[in-house]
């Protein structure tokens, strides 16, 4: 209400000489009037007054008259009751809402297409917000906790370039304010618990942390998830960042919460068969964190996930995803055994009994005091949060009997593509598998070769066939992607190796170990790996692709870390095993002396370097056995030798002699003439 003042009017009145009876405004003229020069006489007959009263009153149309009466208010005044204006679109507006949100729409599309911000504007704008928030945050992050919020409303941007410098902001952000320890969920009574103003205000900004962190991993885990990447889409996508976000956080802060989240995305990249530029930084992560788990709850975290996804995908997955098994920190650290479904503790007993100390003597003060200390050093390992070595070794034996179980379903299942880092698996972890996994392994193993030595024999059979129906003579070989020698000689190798992992006088007690299959398997294989054409090439070399066969496995082929020896290396290490040991019967040391020199004069220069190395090895352990070779003049044995006879001891060898020693002396290499001699030497000094 306002208060209408009361407004004076002032009389203006004429001259006394003029007529007050004139109701006339207009100047009286006579018609001999003079000029200008009587105007003021004129002006003085004027009727403003009148005038002013007869002129007509401007009033504004669209202000309605106020009807309503004054009041009086409790002081004394009266005053004027002013009513709001209403629109006519106010006084429509529950009729017409649903026009006002069309109009609504109408202008905001015309207001952006007026005021269009350029994209390079927003994003430079998008910059210094980032900027302003991250330094707030790292300034005081207890005080401006409420901004990680902001920098998550950033992200949901729908410029690609903005959403990722907020998801870099972000991670920046959160590798510098995250603590060193997991931050709990409050419980229901410490919330109704009174506590100081610093711990309320440590603890608003704990959650805070977790939520927004939690936003951010979930924001993470949708962008690394979308689709295919576009043609024209620049190199480093969104989900590009994503991944490399995932990584950098699981490498600065693999302790915090949400760490199962942060694998799950790793694994799922993991899962897909294209090995491209975020497949090899998912896995690089993965073994960066088993390298560096202390207390090995990381480690059973992944490979619990692995082991899930693996078999979800049927394990048609990339042979490095499973090497990743072999960085494991319990390969060096792990000293029980395991197997599928238990862990063996190892026994007590054959450590001795300790020795004996002499008491110290100590009052009870003394004993008091020391039992306090005992207290106090406890307190400070927990609050140093030191792993004991009870916990790391039962994170380490679940993680174990996941790995086994891993493996022993590949063998099972034969996985082509994966059998090679199974057996170079299960050949590193031989020390850590029990007496009862031994006997299941051996038997896999054994299947494993008859099956390679089957797949073998119907490769050649396809491969004459072909040769016959190609009019042009060219062999086409049909690609299965399995290489069926190089898993016979890993199955060997890795069945000796298990042997060798074991205990000798428990094993022969308790287990029937006989390893006759795989060393009869590789005598009869000697003259077929002697001419093999690959024989010095692994997947690290470099060849030219087949022209006959144009397959885009074989032209993008990866060099894996693992299970890279050639075919002369695997054969060496499984010969090792076989003629190296002390008891060896002489007839098996003979044949193989006799086989391998004959396969020598089909080898190239460096495998008959290795192979006369072994040789010179083996003349000076098992001299004594093999000297009749060399002797043309007397033999042990009556017939003729056999050399592709499968049965070792039949094979008849102190028959024969090693001639094949005078041709490698004509080899053209020298350290090839050299070696021989060596070996002859090595003969006459046990003679």
């Amino acid at each position: 209400m306002a208060v209408t003042p009361l407004v004076k009017r002032r009389k203006v009145s004429p001259p006394a000489s003029l007529d007050r009876n004139s109701s006339s405004s207009r100047l009286e003229t006579k018609p001999d009037a003079p000029g200008i020069g009587d105007f003021d006489k004129r002006a003085a007959k004027w009727n403003l007054e009148q005038d002013y009263e007869q002129r007509p009153r401007k009033k504004n149309k669209k202000e309605k008259e106020n009807t309503r009466l004054p009041i009086k208010t409790a002081e004394g005044r009266i005053e004027q009751l002013h009513v709001p204006k209403l629109t006519q679109g106010d006084e429509d507006s529950w009729l017409s809402s649903e026009d006002e949100g069309v109009q609504d729409v109408k202008n905001q599309v015309d207001a952006q297409g007026k005021n269009r911000v350029p994209i390079r504007q927003q994003i430079l704008d998008a910059k210094e917000e980032l900027a302003r928030i991250a330094s707030l945050v790292n300034e005081d992050p207890e005080e401006h906790a409420g901004a990680l919020r902001m920098l998550g409303q950033i992200t949901d941007s729908s410029n690609p370039t903005i959403k990722k410098l907020a998801l870099a902001t972000q991670l920046s952000v959160y590798k510098d304010v995250i603590p060193g320890y997991r931050i709990r969920p409050i419980a229901e009574i410490d919330q109704t618990e009174k506590v100081s103003k610093d711990v309320r205000r440590l603890r608003d900004f704990e959650q805070t942390l977790v939520s927004c962190y939690q936003a951010y991993i979930k924001e993470l885990a949708s962008c690394a998830k979308s689709g295919k990447r576009d043609q024209f889409e620049a190199p480093t996508s969104v989900t590009t960042v994503a991944i490399s976000c995932t990584c950098a956080l699981l490498f600065a802060v693999p302790h915090f919460n949400f760490r199962s989240e942060l694998l799950k995305i790793l694994v799922t990249k993991l899962s897909s068969r294209k090995t491209d530029a975020d497949f090899i930084k998912c896995r690089e992560a993965i073994e960066h964190l088993f390298r560096s788990d202390e207390d090995g709850i990381s480690s059973l975290d992944a490979v619990s996930l692995l082991t899930r996804m693996l078999r979800a995908r049927n394990y048609q997955v990339d042979e490095s995803v499973l090497n990743t098994f072999l960085y494991l920190r319990l390969l060096t650290e792990f000293s029980s055994k395991a197997s599928q479904n238990r862990v063996d503790k190892l026994s007590e007993d054959g450590a001795g009994k300790k020795p004996k100390f002499t008491k110290e003597f100590r009052t009870k003060k003394q004993r008091k005091i020391l039992k306090e200390r005992k207290v106090v050093e406890k307190e400070f390992k927990e609050a140093d949060a030191i792993v004991s070595h009870e916990q790391r070794d039962r994170m380490q034996a679940e993680t174990l009997k996941l790995v086994f179980v891993t493996y022993f379903r590949i063998l099972k299942a034969r996985i082509p593509n994966l059998m090679g880092a199974v057996l170079q698996g299960l050949s590193l972890y031989s020390h850590l598998i029990n007496q009862d996994f031994f006997g299941d392994l051996l038997e896999a193993l054994k299947d494993l070769i008859s099956d390679a030595e089957s797949s073998l024999e119907d490769d050649q059979e396809d491969r004459d066939q072909d040769q016959d129906q190609d009019l042009d003579g060219t062999p086409r070989e049909k690609n299965t992607g399995r290489d069926s020698t190089r898993e016979a000689l890993l199955s060997i190798t890795t069945a000796f190796a298990l042997l060798e992992g074991q205990d000798a006088a428990k094993s022969a007690s308790s287990l029937n170990l006989d390893l006759t299959f795989f060393t009869s398997h590789l005598y009869k294989s000697l003259h077929a790996l002697s001419l093999h054409p690959e024989l010095e090439f692994s997947t690290k070399s470099l060849r030219l692709p087949d022209p006959h066969f144009q397959s885009p496995s074989s032209l993008s082929m990866k060099a894996p870390k693992v299970n890279f020896q050639t075919t002369t290396v695997l054969l060496i290490r499984a010969l090792t095993s076989i003629l190296t040991p002390r008891p060896i019967p002489p007839v098996r040391l003979a044949a193989f002396t006799k086989q391998l020199f004959t396969s020598s004069l089909h080898l190239p220069e460096k495998s008959t370097l290795a192979m006369l190395s072994l040789l010179n090895n083996v003349t000076k352990i098992h001299g004594r056995k093999i000297a009749a070779l060399w002797n043309t003049e007397e033999r042990k044995g009556d017939g003729v030798f056999d050399a592709m006879r499968g049965d070792l001891e039949g094979s008849n060898p102190f028959s024969s002699t090693v001639w094949e020693g005078e041709l490698l002396k004509l080899h053209y290499a020298p350290g090839v003439r050299e070696g021989v001699k060596g070996i002859e030497s090595a003969v006459g000094g046990v003679k």
